[in-house]
Formats: C-alpha cells, structure tokens, sequence
C-alpha cells in the first residue's frame, strides 16, 4: 500500500523547529484532492449531502484565513497543478500553494490556535495526499555556490 502524508509526524515536526530558522519561512504545498472528500474523521464538519475534496479544502480555506492573517501570514501563490515534466510519471498534484509566516514561532502559533484547529478536519477531508516543504531564504543574496 502506498504511503500518504497528510499531517506533519512527531519527528518531521521536532526536525523542523530544529532547522533554527530565522527570518521568514515559506510553505511549499502540494496537495491532491480526494474525488469525494471523507468526513469519517470529523463528522460534526461534515456537510449534509456529499462534496469534493476540492470543495472541502475551499471549506478549510475559508475557514483559516483569518487566523493565517491575523498571525502575520499570506498566501503567496496559488496555482493549478497537474503532473512532472521531472518527476515520477504517475504522481500528479492538484494545487500548489505558498504559504509565507514571518517565522517559525508565528507559524507554530497559526497552527496551534485552539480555533484555527476546529476547522483542520475540512483539510483531512480534503487530501488524497499532500506534501509540505519548509523553505527558508537563501543566505547567499541570490548567488548559488558550488563546492568542487
């Protein structure tokens, strides 16, 4: 059975915070709808007659924004996804988005707030699967710099 990743592991979570970085951070998602969404993880969200994962993540969407603004978040771009030009063949994601929080500790305090986390299961719902990739602002002023 093939492995999916739709919430962050202990691991992958202490890992993060350890990564020390400063400054703002960016959050790459790709994420991969369900054709129907499944509400079995939180039936007090689920609506009354059955919707896509694509209109429950417009669900989950509406739902954080203001917490995402009101920490200091934006959503940077928002784009149709689709498969690889390089990548596995048959691995395709439905939407990707970029999240920037000015740092680390406000992105922890988005994620822990008591009511953005009412809501979360509109995500779960959602997602077939999802990927989500901390990226913090090279160092280097815009020059890549490679080691012989």
């Amino acid at each position: 059975m093939k492995e999916i990743y739709i919430a962050p592991s202990q691991e992958a979570g202490r890992d993060f915070v350890l990564r020390g970085i400063k400054g703002p951070v960016v959050m790459l998602n790709l994420l991969r709808f369900r054709e129907t969404a499944d509400y079995s993880a939180s039936p007090e969200l689920e609506p009354e007659k059955p919707i896509s994962g694509k209109e429950a993540y417009q669900l989950y969407i509406d739902h954080t924004l203001p917490f995402l603004k009101e920490s200091g978040g934006e959503i940077m771009f928002l784009g149709e996804g689709g498969k690889y030009l390089i990548g596995p063949s048959g691995e395709r994601w439905d939407l990707v988005m970029l999240i920037k929080q000015k740092n680390v500790e406000r992105f922890l305090n988005f994620e822990s707030h008591k009511d953005y986390q009412k809501g979360i299961g509109h995500r779960t719902a959602a997602l077939e699967d999802s990927r989500l990739l901390p990226v913090a602002e090279s160092k280097e002023s815009g020059k890549l710099i490679f080691q012989q």
